[in-house]
């Protein structure tokens, strides 16, 4: 359970793009959005964190030599969300009766899940991670299955309850930049910061 606490809050606490787009969407939207796009993220660190244990180093031999593709994939999205969030914001700015949420992208606690989900299962160094710590771990003392089962369910936890925090600072945010402009300087801020983070993926090794 403490390994699986520890992978976990490991994982998650790193503020990167995903963190970014959490806090963005919560600020712009409610609580209840970023909590579905947090968990979205918890998930996929659970589920690569149960793929790692069942067979993690086999499969990240198979992601490593895609991840390259992989990574343009995600920083594809990760761009085009920007381009969303900008134009949206300019729409919301030059008409302030424009609803917050007009229904389309992230926008419901259940396409955030999805979304978010989908994003995150796009990162190739979630599962090289997660692989990593499994390749010590057996080297040293095999997980039973009630270990994995264990282990899994500790990253689960530690990941929602990280998202679920970054989510409530997003929607602090969000009250504190409730008029017209305030909520244009968040979308433009968040949003340079994931164009920022997308072409450092672009440029990783």
């Amino acid at each position: 359970m403490v390994a699986g606490l520890l992978a976990g809050y490991g994982v998650a606490i790193p503020f990167g793009a995903i963190s970014v787009l959490v806090v963005a969407l919560t600020a712009r939207t409610s609580f209840r959005v970023g909590a579905g796009a947090g968990l979205g993220v918890a998930t996929a660190d659970g589920l690569y964190a149960g793929v790692a244990v069942l067979g993690g180093t086999a499969l990240a031999g198979v992601i490593e030599p895609i991840a390259g593709p992989l990574r343009l994939l995600a920083a594809g999205i990760l761009l085009v969300l920007a381009a969303q969030t900008v134009a949206r914001a300019f729409r919301q700015y030059r008409d302030p009766s424009t609803p917050v949420r007009d229904g389309r992208g992230l926008t419901t606690p259940g396409r955030a899940f999805a979304g978010v989900l989908a994003l995150t299962l796009l990162n190739p160094t979630t599962i090289l991670y997660f692989g990593a710590l499994i390749l010590g771990r057996q080297a040293s003392a095999p997980f039973t299955p009630t270990d994995a089962a264990i282990f899994v369910a500790a990253v689960l936890a530690a990941s929602a309850s990280w998202q679920l925090l970054v989510a409530g600072g997003g929607s602090l945010l969000g009250r504190a930049l409730a008029s017209p402009r305030g909520r244009l300087g968040t979308a433009l801020g968040s949003s340079a910061l994931i164009v920022l983070l997308a072409l450092r993926l672009l440029t990783a090794d």
